[in-house]
């Protein structure tokens, strides 16, 4: 059983940048990553997503609101996946959620894709 935790979340105002982390259990390491979120009201909505080590080591996509803005990244060493945020806007609200996936579907960044959940860390983006 795959078990994943986030941390990193916290307030800060817009413009400023925050950087998540997901640790998870050795099962991870030849699974694709990715970040969501889901803002109040909405849908969860994928972020970023990140390839294996095994193969495709570093490939990454992004949704078109994070992009130039958030960097996803892994440390396989340390079982921990990374988003760093820049540039934060308020619209970037929401609880941010780890999840990892066998599935070459990975990059779509659809809910579905993704099989391991880990419970989020909440951002704050204030004007």
């Amino acid at each position: 059983q795959v078990q994943l935790v986030e941390s990193g979340g916290g307030s800060v105002q817009a413009g400023g940048s925050l950087r998540l982390f997901c640790t998870g259990s050795r099962m991870t390491y030849n699974s694709c990553m990715g970040w969501f979120r889901q803002a109040p009201g909405k849908e969860r909505e994928g972020v970023a997503g990140i390839s294996t080590y095994v193969t495709t080591y570093g490939r990454r996509t992004y949704a078109d609101s994070v992009k130039g803005r958030f960097t996803i990244s892994r440390d396989n060493a340390k079982n921990t996946l990374y988003l760093q945020m820049s540039s934060l806007k308020p619209e970037d609200t929401a609880m941010y959620y780890c999840a990892a996936t066998n599935s070459p579907m990975w990059r779509l960044l659809r809910t579905w894709a993704y099989s391991a959940w880990g419970q989020g860390t909440r951002v704050t983006v204030s004007s």
